[in-house]
């Protein structure tokens, strides 16, 4: 069937984790993509990113396996037989504990659904982990911890229903553009509606805030403790709410009493008067919304900065109704089908634990494994993969649609791990990229547009995004790979699929009674009704399944006992101070056109004309102490490495910290990959590296 007699695909944008509706429309021998007006998440709305993403389909794609026996060696073509028998082979030689695989929410829920049976369940290893590690971990935890499951309370139609949203470590704008979209419109229309930013930058989403408090990088629990600390004096405070329906309040209270708004003021470097009008904003409004992002989780206490988020939401009620509750912005298109799919290395699907004996015997029973199959030990995260490579202990590693040799910490540090690996598989769409230098097999996957499957977005709504065009060359969808290697490795009645559709009706089936109930929702009936919000179960008729979804309207938890916890902890701060040597904090973040690491981005004409390179952003108050101006090339140097770029001079940004994108890495021409100066320190719950606060020195450079 050519483009022309075709009809118009339903997809999903493949980018962030706003989850935008699309459609493929036939135009002559090509598709053109518009917003998809009847997609209840993006109405009709699509950024540049979504508009243009077909001019990067056909751009550097790997159509054939590939191998070498070592990394000085070309890469020669060989056949899918030749490529799963090494990998088969290697398998069956090497302890499980030996094989990690570190995947993305790129993949579709079918893709890791696969994954997690075949190394979880069939080898019997939990080293799964993928770049959600990097995301939203530290939301996962926290969500898990005061509420007692992963799983955003919220949906989109809260934006339009809240009467203050206060966004903290987001810059929306930006980087979730169509969320900030809806409500931006809202905002506009309600002028009584309050938008507080917090971010140390002056983002396009600061610039429109009704309050911006530009606070020091790391004094966000500082900052929100004194938020509650006025709220708690003021007698702003949900009582009923409290002793119903949540524990651990006395001991929040105590902390509290340490946070006066004198203090917290000159700590986070904001006014009193901003951080007392804050308060107010949230005191004279029946509904707060809060949102954030990557500032908050990626911190090395960030699980606590997001929970004493969720503190504020329970100290004041604020919870399980319209308009109203914590809501985190999923960082990719998949990241949360991924969490429900199990996709973390402490996760089994159905959101299960890797340490709870009922979820893995649940989890062993429905795959038709004998008892005790699936390990007790929760697997290694991201970065103890590399830590085990450099070990020894990690003698295979399979990487799936990801490039974590831009995106990973401490990035020369991470090269040399990976130069190290005996095995590494690379599993992607494009060739070449920063990561393919380190492989040793190339895997040619179908992406977006060539295979169907669904992803979950922020709002828990899940979008069947159905495949319109062939993949190249030999190229194959993620789970069909791991099928095969499965049935290869014996594994027949495990790996019986036929197509992606039945993949999604088995892995459903264990969320039946969880909280990301899905067992009421298919292929065919996403197809039928667009896309639906979880929890959907069986018994849901289609117009209950087509209603706006909110967890805890009951006010009960998924908790042991039924309560939502308070999380009584003090801050701590950035883990790498400031000294006379490295004087800035470096922080970073994305730009409004590119992603991730370029892999797509950087070959859209459009966004590389819109974004053509990097600049540091820097204060005119620390430019004139170092003799700097706009354009100048500047050296950026931390402890563990150095970056050149240019120079833009903004009084957008704090004295004292400086800047960068995130999106370069070596494959591009310019010096500055922003992960060779971060430091790999993280959260001890969620795992995550502080990514967003490093020490640095700047150099100018003539």
């Amino acid at each position: 069937m050519t483009a022309t007699t075709a009809p118009t695909t339903q997809t999903l944008c493949p980018y962030c984790g706003v989850g935008c509706g699309l459609e493929a429309v036939p135009q002559g021998d090509n598709y053109k993509i518009r917003g998809d007006r009847n997609h209840r998440s993006s109405q009709g709305m699509v950024c540049v990113k979504g508009a243009t993403i077909l001019e990067s389909l056909e751009q550097d794609r790997l159509g054939y396996p590939l191998w070498r026996e070592r990394l000085d060696q070309p890469f020669e073509r060989i056949s899918w037989e030749q490529a799963l028998t090494l990998i088969v082979e290697r398998l069956q030689a090497l302890p499980a504990d030996a094989v990690c695989m570190y995947g993305s929410g790129q993949m579709q829920t079918e893709d890791y659904y696969v994954a997690q049976k075949l190394l979880k369940g069939c080898l019997g290893t939990n080293n799964f982990d993928t770049n959600s590690r990097l995301c939203m971990s530290s939301a996962v935890a926290a969500y898990s911890a005061s509420l007692g499951s992963d799983g955003p309370p919220c949906c989109y139609e809260d934006l339009e229903q809240t009467d203050c949203a206060f966004l903290i470590g987001t810059n929306t704008a930006e980087c979730h553009p169509i969320v900030f979209n809806r409500f931006r419109k809202y905002h506009k229309q309600n002028p009584q509606v309050k938008l507080i930013v917090v971010d140390p930058r002056c983002t396009p989403t600061a610039e429109v805030a009704d309050l911006h408090l530009a606070i020091r990088p790391g004094t966000d629990i500082d900052l929100l403790h004194g938020l509650g600390y006025l709220l708690l004096q003021r007698g702003y405070v949900d009582h009923d709410f409290i002793a119903a329906h949540t524990e651990g309040f006395e001991a929040y209270r105590e902390i509290l009493s340490h946070y006066p708004p004198d203090w917290v003021a000159q700590r986070c470097g904001i006014s009193q008067a901003d951080l007392e009008q804050a308060a107010t904003y949230w005191q004279q409004s029946a509904s707060v919304l809060s949102l954030w992002s990557m500032g908050i989780n990626q911190s090395a206490e960030g699980t606590a900065k997001a929970r004493s988020l969720i503190n504020l939401h329970l100290l004041t009620g604020q919870i399980g109704r319209a308009g109203a509750g914590p809501f985190s912005l999923t960082g990719q298109p998949n990241a949360m089908g991924g969490r429900e799919a199990g996709g973390l290395s402490h996760f089994l699907p159905g959101y299960r634990l890797i340490k709870n004996p009922e979820h893995r015997q649940e989890v062993e029973q429905f795959w038709q494994l004998p008892a005790g199959r699936i390990s007790p030990v929760p697997g290694r995260s991201a970065w103890d993969m590399i830590t085990g490579l450099e070990s020894g202990d990690v003698k295979m590693l399979w990487i799936v649609a990801t490039n974590p040799a831009v995106s990973l910490p401490n990035l020369e540090r991470v090269k040399a791990a990976l130069s190290q690996s005996p095995f590494t598989i690379y599993q992607d769409a494009y060739y070449p990229t920063e990561t393919s230098t380190y492989a040793h097999l190339l895997l040619p996957a179908a992406q977006w547009s060539e295979k169907t499957g669904v992803m979950t977005n922020s709002e828990r709504r899940v979008t069947l995004c159905q495949a319109f065009r062939s993949p190249p060359g030999e190229a194959r969808a993620d789970w069909q790979i791991f099928a095969e290697v499965g049935r290869r490795l014996g594994y027949h009645r495990q790996f019986q699929f036929t197509d992606a559709a039945s993949v999604y009706r088995e892995f459903v089936q264990l969320t039946q009674g969880r909280v990301c109930d899905q067992s009421g929702l298919s292929h065919q009936r996403l197809a039928r009704l667009g896309a639906l919000q979880w929890p959907c179960p069986e018994v849901e008729s289609d117009t209950q399944a087509q209603a706006p979804k909110r967890l805890y309207l009951d006010q009960q938890f998924p908790s042991v006992n039924g309560r939502a916890q308070f999380l009584a902890v003090h801050s701590q701060g950035l883990v790498e101070p400031l000294c006379a040597d490295y004087p800035f904090l470096l922080t970073n973040g994305r730009l409004y056109g590119h992603w991730h690491t370029q892999t797509r981005t950087g070959r859209i004409e459009k966004i590389t004309r819109m974004h053509p390179y990097p600049t540091l952003e820097i204060h005119p108050q620390d430019a004139e102490a170092l003799g700097l101006q706009s354009n100048q090339w500047v050296e950026v140097k931390s402890r563990r490495g150095q970056a050149q770029l240019r120079v833009t001079v903004t009084e957008g940004i704090r004295p004292g910290t400086v800047f960068m994108p995130m999106h370069w890495g070596e494959y591009w021409p310019d010096s500055a990959e922003v992960n060779c100066l971060t430091h790999s320190q993280a959260c001890p719950i969620s795992l995550q590296p502080e990514l967003k606060g490093c020490a640095v020195q700047l150099i100018p450079l003539a």
